[in-house]
């Protein structure tokens, strides 16, 4: 990168987005390649954008990354976002720091639930979209079947589809003067009040928490000083965070931080602060030099929609546990996590996450950089609780709630899912989502044209539905039954109420706090009757008979047996009456009937875990 600065006319500010898999990474290390004019070493890990060795191994982005680059005399800044579901509302804080967006669309896999909602995005931000069609090395494509669908479905001129390939660098040239042409330049003005939109922010153990920022207006630094030069950079505040700071350092991403004087509007870069503490600056908000300035529109606050709790398997795991949780908070504002005690799995730790995958990635980064095996609780959401004396509760977990002649009403969380598939499974999706309490609200044909074959025509299934539903397997019943067509995006609605009731399971006669659970009224027999089987077959026989049960209050709503060993105390006995035998089982019944009377019944941990896992 020369050291010349660039006019804001000639910067291109842009992101790529794409569903999962569709080579967005494999894209952008082909595009740094050619602009830094380098070449990725034979061994060496592919995808550069992509740091963690998750990240590495799933071929998902799951911490986003920017670089900088340039290219005939222009400034390139492209935004990485993250590639799935529940990191939405990053994709949509980076697209909101460009002005132009690559929409990558597979050549074999063609339009997904992700490119429908991620291209929505993209619109109502009023970015410029560059169509690409990635992967065209590949044998057995239809490229005019692509093309007729991004026509057909987005609304494309087919002229103006770009095709690459991120695997040899086909038409990578072509695309880089495509971005310098159809991209406008940046807005803003550098003699204006700064003010800088956050779409990204990681802990650096040398210079504290590190914020990525696109200047919207204003300037931080100043003209004609060199980097080293002792002087003091302007303090600066978190708008929504009512939170100031003093910079130590500003800089660009080339992709590895490049300390420089001066960052100006339209630019990209980042801002070392020095503090500790990443809760303190949310993605989306806005970075100023006046405590007053008005911030920029968009920003929520990341909010936990799924939990579950982590325990080490070993009691010596517990410090390990909470090192590992502590360093990961450090990187990711959205996790939270509180302390909490089993009888009969010890100290472990109640985890907040945006979703599913989240909570994924959070427990293998766990059990691989920090060496933790781990017991997971069944993921859970969040409900309100309003108590018949006007109180207001929230709750996660089945010991919090309250008794049922204390409630008079439970509201639960909805999700508003967008389906996207080929019309042959409309059918298999329909009926997957009422079996899951899902309430119909729409249904888009996104295609009418003659010339896509009748099984390809897309169409856009709108179903309202509790998020308990989704959390508990939906994505991979979606999958299966749609023979991996299927995709899917999902908004938080609102909450709404629910006959919900806690369920209890007793093993002999004594309530096992761990395994309770949360559920619907309707389904939680179905539900405890599954569980119990799985029970029946974990828990070791004993010497007595151990009854297992389900219950609602004082209400058994299911019961499983587990045999007793049987001693043949007659073995010993030969000839005589026939009394004598009956005397000893007579013996026998009293000591059993007494000994599950005073027995206690102990849950083997890998019992616990073979239950917990189903």
């Amino acid at each position: 990168m020369s050291t010349q600065r660039i006019t804001q006319e000639k910067i291109r500010n842009f992101s790529i987005i794409a569903h999962i898999d569709h080579g967005k990474s494999t894209l952008a290390d082909r595009i740094l390649e050619i602009t830094h004019n380098f070449k990725l070493e034979k061994g060496k890990k592919e995808r550069i954008l992509d740091r963690l060795e998750l990240e590495q191994e799933k071929g998902i982005t799951i911490k986003l990354q920017a670089a900088r680059m340039e290219w005939k005399g222009h400034e390139l800044n492209l935004i990485d976002t993250p590639g799935h579901v529940d990191f939405s509302y990053e994709v949509s804080r980076s697209l909101a720091a460009c002005e132009g967006v690559l929409l990558l669309v597979d050549a074999q896999q063609g339009i997904q639930a992700q490119t429908i909602s991620n291209t929505k995005k993209a619109l109502d931000l009023g970015l410029k979209i560059i169509p690409v069609i990635n992967k065209i090395d590949l044998p057995n494509i239809n490229l005019e079947q692509r093309k007729e669908e991004l026509h057909q479905l987005l609304g494309f001129d087919k002229k103006e589809i770009c095709l690459v390939s991120g695997k040899t660098g086909a038409g990578i040239e072509e695309l880089l003067n495509t971005i310098i042409d159809r991209c406008p330049p940046p807005s803003g003005d550098s003699s204006a009040q700064l003010k800088a939109l956050i779409f990204d922010s990681y802990y650096d153990e040398h210079r504290g928490v590190i914020v990525a920022v696109r200047l919207v207006d204003g300037k931080i630094g100043r003209e004609g000083e060199s980097y080293g030069s002792s002087h003091t950079l302007q303090q600066l505040f978190m708008i929504q965070k009512q939170e100031s700071f003093t910079p130590t350092e500003i800089g660009t991403f080339e992709p590895d931080l490049k300390p420089i004087p001066i960052l100006s509007a339209g630019e990209v870069g980042y801002i070392a602060t020095g503090m500790k503490d990443i809760r303190y600056f949310t993605v989306g908000d806005t970075v100023s030099d006046k405590e007053d300035t008005p911030p920029l529109p968009g920003y929520k606050t990341p909010k936990p929609n799924v939990f579950a709790t982590f325990f080490p398997t070993e009691p010596d795991g517990y410090e390990a546990l909470k090192i590992g949780l502590n360093k990961l908070a450090m990187n990711d504002a959205a996790l939270v996590f509180t302390e909490q005690r089993s009888n009969l799995l010890g100290s472990g730790f109640r985890c907040g996450f945006l979703g599913l995958l989240h909570m994924e990635i959070v427990q293998e980064r766990l059990e691989r950089e920090h060496d933790v095996s781990l017991i997971i609780t069944a993921p859970t959401v969040e409900y309100k609780i309003i108590k018949t004396n006007k109180e207001k509760l929230t709750i996660q977990t089945p010991q919090e709630m309250p008794d049922p002649s204390e409630i008079e009403e439970v509201l639960e969380p909805w999700v508003r899912v967008e389906l996207f598939c080929p019309k042959m499974y409309i059918g298999s999706m329909m009926e997957l989502f009422q079996s899951r309490r899902g309430q119909y609200v729409d249904t888009k044909y996104l295609s009418e044209s003659t010339t896509l074959h009748e099984n390809m025509q897309y169409i856009n299934l709108l179903y309202d539905m509790p998020l308990a539903s989704l959390i508990s397997n939906f994505f991979d019943q979606m999958k299966n039954l749609s023979s991996g067509y299927a995709s899917m995006e999902y908004t938080m609605i609102d909450f709404f109420p629910v006959d919900l009731v806690k369920v209890a399971v007793l093993v002999n006669k004594e309530e096992i706090p761990s395994l309770s659970f949360l559920e619907t009224n309707a389904d939680a027999r179905s539900r405890a009757i599954k569980l119990l089987k799985i029970m029946k077959d974990a828990i070791p026989r004993q010497q007595f008979q151990v009854p297992i049960q389900a219950a609602i209050g004082a209400k058994i709503i299911a019961r499983e047996d587990i045999r007793g060993f049987r001693k043949d105390v007659t073995a010993k006995l030969y000839g005589g009456d026939y009394s004598r035998k009956k005397k000893l089982l007579e013996k026998q019944k009293k000591g059993k009937k007494r000994l599950k009377e005073i027995g206690k019944v102990t849950i083997p941990q890998e019992a616990f875990l073979a239950i917990l896992k189903t």
